[in-house]
């Protein structure tokens, strides 16, 4: 049967009838999904950084509570996206995904506006520095407000992180050349698009949030977020959309391992190619995906063992029961999944320490001297602008010079692998770290020269300036540019064709895990250090100059170096999937 070439294979219009080349998708429909995504960033970007302030500050949590707020809040909004990935491939699907979880989050915020501006619903205004004041926190009914503004907040924003980025990529065809070269663009211009929105949430928004009230803040971000959604819905006639099966790709998976294990005594076949397979020929095959077996994982391979002549038979005649035996293909699949574990695992570590430029690098800053000119002061929150503002006019440079050339020697549409590109990103956080440690022992020798160890933060700043701390968000945002760039990338190229939403969230889940772990990290070493600080722990209490940051920066530092070391084990070992530009780039060369 002849294919017309300008027929997308499994994507279809808003109609429902098969999406055509030049006239669905493409980098025309992605300039809206890139749109949308500015606008939900410009939204969330500043709470992402300011919101410890808000909890600290108008909340009056302490401040390892405030920070553990917003790591809980952010992990939250991170892991909830592996049941919106599941929603999305396998019932929803991913344009609706995106238009509930946008409309999700408009209410929350709008929510948050609304408890921001009225006094009743807030602990009476209070010092949190003053040793003397004893300030009311936040507690009954005002408490589950905020939280379940926050958390419907949290539900929205997982939902877009789920769908909108593979959505995105829904609109080019990795099997076609250009479109795929497109793609990889897309992967690099979606962090771009943070990038931009990012600079509006963290000078226009923070500015509004510290000057004009929250209550103002919240109703930006809110109006924001609702220019998102109209922006996103407005491409529906020149979307690609996936086609909803109705059917799970994650009980294929788990049909693999609990076969495997149940046919674990048996013996494999010489030959691989007697391990079961569907029919291509057959009619029902003409939509099937089709994987060669790849001798890795081999304890797997025994899920599509035959084990008699009468399976065989069956498996001839009909399909066998999917609990008893599986395909080769299914079988190639959950093997891709179980092989990225160990790559996922590795970029939990690096989450953990971007928490800790949301929560702790934001608190010295208060303790900073923020001016610019002498009426003129920059927020704290503001200071990731600086390498926000780099890298707009980084990626373009590495997305349109750098990968162009590198391409010319490695024949990767990518430039370096996705593999290789995480790498680089490990490596500068640690990097990252270890400048945080250094400028926080300078930060704190300034206040003990200057007899301002007790000094409060914002009324009475140290003599130095807080763009010292530009440094370390610097390093990290160039760290950001390629690892999580790269992980979206190579999660969503290898993962399986019904998984691409779920297979995102690995990313998610990643950073999910870091803002739990940032959680645990600080009251592990909090609850450590108790007898040997005067302080009662390296970050207790509310005073960050008596406090022994330098020292817990270190420690991240050093485990991000560790975590590197065992990141190259993984990267070294790891075999790109079948058909993924990497292994067809080697095929060209061989």
């Amino acid at each position: 049967m002849e294919v017309n070439p300008e027929i997308v294979e499994g994507k279809v219009d808003w109609k429902g009838r098969a999406a055509v080349k030049q006239k669905h998708g493409g980098t025309r429909t992605s300039l809206l999904i890139l749109t949308a995504f500015g606008f939900e960033n410009m939204a969330t970007m500043a709470l992402a950084v300011n919101l410890v302030i808000y909890f600290n500050g108008f909340m009056h949590f302490e401040l390892a509570d405030a920070a553990n707020q917003l790591t809980n809040f952010m992990g939250v909004s991170y892991i909830l996206s592996i049941l919106m990935g599941t929603l999305a491939d396998i019932y929803v699907g991913r344009f609706k995904t995106v238009l509930i979880s946008g409309n999700l989050e408009f209410m929350g915020l709008a929510l948050l506006t609304v408890q921001a501006h009225y006094p009743k619903l807030k602990p009476p205004l209070c010092n949190v520095f003053d040793p003397t004041s004893r300030c009311e926190k936040l507690s009954g009914a005002n408490a589950a407000i905020l939280f379940i503004g926050l958390y419907m907040l949290a539900a929205g924003a997982s939902g877009l992180k789920a769908a909108l980025p593979s959505h995105g990529a829904d609109q080019f065809d990795e099997h076609d050349p250009e479109e795929a070269k497109q793609m990889s663009s897309f992967f690099n211009l979606l962090l771009l698009a943070i990038c931009v929105g990012g600079v509006v949430s963290l000078t226009l928004l923070v500015w509004i949030q510290d000057n004009r009230g929250w209550d103002w803040g919240f109703g930006v971000s809110t109006m924001a977020m609702f220019f998102g959604v109209v922006t996103f819905a407005a491409g529906l006639p020149m979307y690609r959309i996936q086609l909803v099966k109705g059917t799970t790709a994650i009980v294929e998976i788990i049909q693999v391992y609990v076969v495997a294990f149940r046919n674990r005594k048996l013996s494999f076949p010489e030959n691989p190619e007697d391990l079961y397979e569907i029919n291509r020929d057959k009619e029902a095959a003409v939509e099937e995906e089709f994987l060669p077996h790849r001798d890795i994982l081999s304890f797997l391979d025994k899920a599509a063992v035959q084990q008699t002549l009468t399976d065989e038979f069956e498996a001839q005649e009909s399909s066998p029961n999917p609990w008893k035996l599986c395909r080769v293909t299914q079988v190639e699949n959950a093997k891709i999944i179980l092989a990225v574990l160990p790559v996922f695992c590795c970029t939990i570590i690096m989450t953990l320490c971007l928490a800790q430029l949301q929560t702790f690098s934001i608190q010295q800053g208060l303790t900073m001297d923020t001016r610019i000119t002498n009426s003129f002061r920059i927020p704290p929150a503001s200071l990731p602008i600086i390498p926000i503002g780099f890298l707009i006019f980084l990626i373009p440079f590495y997305d349109r010079v750098v990968v162009p050339f590198l391409r010319k020697f490695t024949g990767i549409p990518t430039g370096i692998t996705h593999l290789q590109r995480i790498g680089v990103g490990l490596i500068l956080s640690s990097i990252s770290m270890a400048v945080a440690a250094i400028f926080e022992v300078k930060r704190k020798v300034v206040a003990r020269d200057n007899n301002m160890l007790d000094a409060i933060p914002v009324i009475q700043p140290l003599p130095i300036s807080m763009f010292w701390l530009s440094f370390q968000y610097f390093i990290f945002g160039i760290a950001d540019m390629f690892t999580y760039v790269g992980l979206l990338e190579f999660f969503y190229t290898e993962a399986p064709k019904g998984l691409k939403a779920i297979s995102t969230c690995f990313l998610w889940s990643s950073m999910a895990l870091g803002y739990f772990f940032s959680t645990v990290l600080v009251k592990i070493v909090n609850s450590a250090t108790k007898g040997i600080t005067r302080s009662g722990g390296w970050l207790a209490g509310n005073n960050i100059n008596r406090n022994h940051l330098n020292l817990f920066y270190w420690l991240l530092s050093i485990l991000s170096l560790l975590n590197f070391c065992l990141y190259l084990i993984v990267a070294k070992s790891y075999k790109y999937r079948p058909q993924s530009p990497m292994t067809s780039t080697e095929k060209n060369k061989a």
